[in-house]
């Protein structure tokens, strides 16, 4: 049996980043009861897309770890704002974070890093190791599991990208995509919508994401509490609840709960009651279907509101058929 001692949990901790100008920028981070407040707070001096992007990189970079403690706030600051361009102080602001709850015994002073993919725990970069700007000893890592001896984790993280109708009416309209990653927890989440990240979405969106999956999970019955999900957009400014079905499909084939199709799975369709796994409809239903006609592709699963299915344009089904894309009009999901 392992015992950990909370004292032994600092309530701060700092991590510096050398800019490319040659200044020592400091993320300070510090903990202290959740209280109901969000999970991670981030501020940059007069720099509030620096701070979101804070944000939003710490909570991805939590992805992989296999322990779920939602009890305490982290509050972590920069005394200097980087560049817009600067990335390299990313590594520094995931390792304050990982200090100051107690995850990181090795405590690096300066670290020089940044991702496109903290969801995986991947790092590109150089962690520094010593005092001051030019420390003698430095460790290179491509992974955060590394810095404690651990194998790469994104080998147990499973990500499913599914497709949507993006309508806005106009002549550039096109499939949208979303991601979801999730990766088992050891034990089980206190709360769902705690364990779902939706970053880059403003808060109404990342709520209804985080609801919708929460609802749609119940439906399965054994699926609460499992997993940490990471909900991606390629396109976070949209409108709407039409992505619902392909973010409930996404969710269910990176848990193993669907059969992958040989292409693209491309849904439109939302509930009032995913809980019952009940799939309703969606409006724009003429914009949608030619949208969706004009870029299906071979192997492609289309997924439709079942209202839809007696409203469908006049050879729309077997077009689908020609180009090698099936068609499938569903009320329920687990059924498909």
């Amino acid at each position: 049996m392992t015992t950990i001692s909370v004292s032994a949990v600092p309530a701060n901790a700092e991590c510096r980043s050398v800019l490319a100008d040659g200044r020592i920028l400091t993320v300070t981070a510090s903990r202290r009861p959740r209280a109901n407040r969000a999970d991670v707070k981030c501020t940059a001096p007069n720099a509030p897309s620096i701070a979101e992007r804070m944000q939003q990189v710490v909570r991805l970079a939590r992805h992989t770890e296999a322990r779920f403690d939602s009890r305490d706030q982290v509050m972590l600051s920069m005394d200097i704002v980087p560049a817009a361009d600067e990335r390299d102080w990313e590594l520094a602001a995931v390792l304050a974070d990982r200090m100051v709850r107690g995850l990181q015994p090795i405590q690096p002073t300066i670290a020089q890093g940044n991702s496109d993919a903290w969801h995986l725990g991947r790092v590109d970069g150089t962690v520094q190791v010593g005092e001051g700007a030019a420390p003698v000893d430095a460790v290179r890592i491509t992974h955060l599991g590394a810095l404690i001896g651990h194998a790469d984790l994104s080998a147990a993280v499973s990500t499913v990208r599914t497709w949507f109708p993006l309508h806005s009416g106009g002549i550039n309209d096109t499939l949208g995509w979303l991601e979801v990653s999730v990766f088992p927890l050891e034990a089980a989440a206190r709360s769902e919508e705690d364990s779902i990240t939706a970053p880059g979405l403003e808060l109404t969106a990342q709520q209804e994401v985080k609801q919708t999956l929460n609802a749609a999970r119940h439906f399965d019955g054994k699926a609460l509490g499992r997993w940490r999900t990471v909900v991606r957009f390629g396109q976070p400014r949209f409108q709407g609840g039409s992505y619902q079905l392909a973010l409930v499909m996404a969710d269910r084939l990176a848990r193993g709960r669907e059969f992958v199709s040989r292409g693209r799975i491309i849904a439109t369709g939302c509930s009032s009651a995913w809980h019952a796994g009940r799939v309703d409809t969606v409006d724009g239903r003429e914009s949608k279907l030619e949208l969706i006609f004009n870029q299906v592709n071979h192997g492609d699963r289309v997924l439709l509101p079942k209202d839809w299915q007696d409203c469908l344009p006049p050879g729309f089904a077997a077009g689908l058929r020609q180009k090698g894309a099936t068609l499938a009009c569903i009320d329920k999901i687990g059924m498909i």
